[in-house]
C-alpha cells in the first residue's frame, strides 16, 4: 500500500430521503486537495458553510452522529465517512443539499459504490497516520460500554454488542484489515429495536425510514395498533415477524449484521480524529456516543503528541543562512537580532536557532540571580523567522521591514536559561499576501516545547 494520500478523481452525485427529515437530499462527492481530510458542505444554505468532519464538533449523538459549528448542523455523518475510510480515501468534500446524507439502504454499500465510480487517485502529499504505542482506553461506567485502543501493525476493528434482550443477545464482529470493509462491513445495515421505532412514529422522528433501510428487532409482542401504524408509516399491506425475531421487510445479509453495522460506525465515528489510525480498536457496547467521546479524547492527544514533537536538526552541518546572510535579509541588529542560523527555508515554513548565552544584555535586569530570557523576546525571535520567511517572497529585502501586526494563543510552557540552543518553527497558516506573513510558530530548547504562538507580520517598504 503506498503511503500517499488519497483522494476522488472526479466529482460524483447520489440521491436519496433524509432518514430523519423524510426529504429527498442530493449529495455529491468531490475531489479535495492534499491534507484536506473530510468535510460537509451545506450547499442549501447562503454560502455553503463548511463543517469539518471533526470531534469537536459532534453536538448529539441520538440516533446518529450529528456535528454542528456556527449554527450549521450536519446529521447522521458517520456512514459515508465509514465508506471514505474503508476505501482508503483521505480527502473529501461531501456537498449536500439538506441537514443530513441520504440514507439510502441504512449502511454504506450505496457510498462504496459511488466513490468507485468516481475513481480513486493518489496526491503528492505524504499520508498522515497515528502510530499507537500505548493501550488508550475509554469507559463509561453508566452504561458499560468501553473502547480501548493498542498497539497493531494495522488498523483493525472488533465491536462486541450486547443488547441484553432474547431476540438480540451476544454478537461479535472483526475487521482484520481496512481493506476487508468493502466485502465484509460496507453491506451492514442499520437496525431498531421495535420499542424504538414505536416511539419514533409517536413522535413523528422518523419521517425519511421506510422498512428498506433498517432491520427492526420485535423485541415486544406486536399490537394490533402497532400493527396499523407500521403499516401506515412504512406503507404496506400487511406486515409480520420472521422466526428469527425480525420485521419481514427484508432478510439478513450476515446472522451477525447489527454487529458489523456497529463495527461500520465505530469506523465511521473514528474518522472525526482527523487522522489514520495505526492501531487495534476493541469496542465493547459501543454506540456513537461512547465513539465519539472517545474520538475526542484521542485527538487531544494526537494534537499534544504532535505539539510535544520536537523536530530534530544536526546543528553540525553547516547552516543554510548564517548570521551574516540573515543580517543581509533582515534590518534588526544585535543586540536585537534574536537569531543566529537558519536551518531550513522554503515557501510554507522556515528553522532558525539561537544559542542563548549568559553574556545575552537582558540578562543583565531580568532577574540577575536567576537568569530567564523574556517570553516577549522569545516571541521576537519567532517573528524574525518569520520575517525571514516573508522577505524570502522579495528580490530585495534590504529594502524592506518588517512590523508585527497581531499576536495570538500566546502560550510559554517552559523556562529558557543561559546554555540553552533554542529552535524556532514557523509554519504558514495562510499563503502570504500583500507582504502579510500568517503562521503557527513554536520555540523548543532541551528536547521540550518552550512557547508557542500565532503570529502575524507585515513587511513594509522603507520610506
Amino acid at each position: 500500500m503506498s503511503n500517499k494520500q488519497r483522494t476522488i478523481q472526479k466529482e460524483v452525485s447520489l440521491s436519496g430521503v433524509g432518514l430523519h427529515t423524510g426529504n429527498t437530499v442530493t449529495m455529491t462527492l468531490k475531489p479535495a486537495p492534499e491534507n484536506h481530510g473530510f468535510a460537509f458542505s451545506r450547499v442549501d444554505l447562503e454560502g455553503s458553510p463548511t463543517i469539518e468532519a471533526r470531534a469537536e464538533y459532534v453536538v448529539n449523538t441520538q440516533r446518529g452522529t450529528n456535528l454542528e459549528k456556527n449554527g450549521v448542523k450536519i446529521q447522521t455523518s458517520e456512514h459515508v465517512l465509514a465508506a471514505a475510510v474503508g476505501l482508503g480515501i483521505d480527502n473529501l468534500l461531501i456537498e449536500i443539499d439538506a441537514s443530513e446524507p441520504p440514507i439510502m439502504d441504512g449502511s454504506s454499500k450505496f457510498f462504496i459504490e459511488a466513490l468507485e465510480k468516481a475513481g480513486i487517485e493518489e496526491q503528492e502529499a505524504d499520508i498522515e497516520e497515528y502510530i499507537v504505542k500505548e493501550i488508550i482506553s475509554y469507559k463509561d461506567e453508566e452504561t458499560g460500554s468501553e473502547i480501548i485502543l493498542m498497539p497493531s501493525k494495522e488498523y483493525q476493528v472488533t465491536t462486541m454488542v450486547d443488547f441484553g434482550t432474547k431476540i438480540l443477545g451476544t454478537q461479535n464482529a472483526t475487521l482484520e484489515t481496512i481493506s476487508d470493509f468493502k466485502k465484509e462491513i460496507a453491506d451492514a445495515r442499520t437496525f431498531s429495536f421495535l420499542h424504538e421505532i414505536e416511539m419514533l412514529l409517536e413522535n413523528d422522528l422518523i419521517k425519511g425510514g421506510d422498512l428498506n433501510n433498517a432491520i427492526v428487532y420485535v423485541d415486544k409482542q406486536l399490537s394490533v395498533d402497532t400493527m396499523e401504524k407500521l403499516k401506515k408509516a412504512f406503507k404496506k399491506d400487511n406486515i409480520a415477524v420472521k422466526p428469527n425475531g425480525i420485521l419481514d421487510n427484508l432478510t439478513l445479509h450476515w446472522a451477525n449484521e447489527a454487529a458489523r453495522h456497529k463495527l461500520l460506525d465505530v469506523i465511521g465515528d473514528m474518522a472525526l480524529t482527523g487522522i489514520r489510525i495505526r492501531g487495534k480498536i476493541i469496542a465493547n457496547k459501543p454506540g456513537h456516543l461512547i465513539n465519539t467521546q472517545f474520538a475526542k479524547k484521542l485527538a487531544k492527544i494526537i494534537k499534544l503528541e504532535k505539539r510535544n514533537k520536537v523536530p530534530q536538526y544536526d546543528l553540525n552541518q553547516p547552516p543554510l543562512l548564517d548570521i551574516h546572510q540573515i543580517m543581509d535579509i533582515l534590518p534588526h541588529r544585535p543586540p536585537f537580532l534574536l537569531i543566529d542560523r537558519i536551518i531550513e527555508l522554503s515557501d510554507k515554513h522556515v528553522v532558525g536557532m539561537k544559542n542563548v548565552t549568559m553574556n545575552e544584555n537582558f540578562f543583565v535586569g531580568h532577574f540577575p540571580g536567576a537568569p530567564v530570557m523574556p517570553g516577549v523576546l522569545q516571541i521576537e525571535a519567532m517573528a524574525q523567522c518569520g520575517g525571514v520567511l516573508v522577505l524570502n517572497t522579495v528580490p530585495d529585502p534590504e529594502n524592506y521591514l518588517t512590523f508585527f501586526m497581531k499576536m495570538d494563543k500566546v502560550k510559554f510552557k517552559q523556562k529558557v536559561l543561559p546554555g540553552d540552543t533554542l529552535i524556532f518553527k514557523a509554519e504558514l497558516i495562510t499563503p502570504i499576501r500583500r507582504g502579510i506573513c500568517h503562521m503557527q510558530a513554536y520555540a523548543y530548547a532541551n528536547g521540550k516545547l518552550v512557547a508557542e504562538a500565532e503570529l502575524m507580520a507585515q513587511i513594509a517598504k522603507k520610506k
